[in-house]
């Protein structure tokens, strides 16, 4: 058992204004907090692993193939592989934790 009390916690931003850290990695799943700020952009791509994002604060838009949800502080939503969705009109900077499986970059897109 490992408790992962660095989730929540964010990295200092990158060139987009994002941050992401990597809190927890087994072949099965991987853990992480990705930060959006208020008014930021939100640059990824489809991944090959499945998701579920936990918002632990902020607001925003989640846009996808099947349509959007507005997300707040409490909101889970799951994003199957390869689905193309992005994080839009973020209103409140953004803190999320998220859940891959297997873990992130352990696939490839179409494999």
């Amino acid at each position: 058992m490992i408790e992962l009390a660095g989730a929540g916690l964010s990295s200092p931003p990158d060139e987009d204004g994002v941050s992401w850290i990597e809190h927890l990695r087994t072949a099965d799943l991987s853990v992480g907090t990705y930060v959006i700020p208020a008014g930021g952009s939100d640059p990824q791509d489809p991944h090959a692993e499945d998701e579920i994002y936990v918002v632990r604060s902020g607001r925003a838009v989640l846009s996808g193939s099947d349509g959007q949800i507005e997300v707040g502080s409490g909101s889970v939503v799951f994003v199957a592989a390869g689905e193309q969705h992005r994080f839009e009109q973020v209103s409140e900077d953004l803190v999320l934790i998220v859940v891959f499986g297997p873990a992130e970059g352990s696939r490839e897109i179409g494999g």
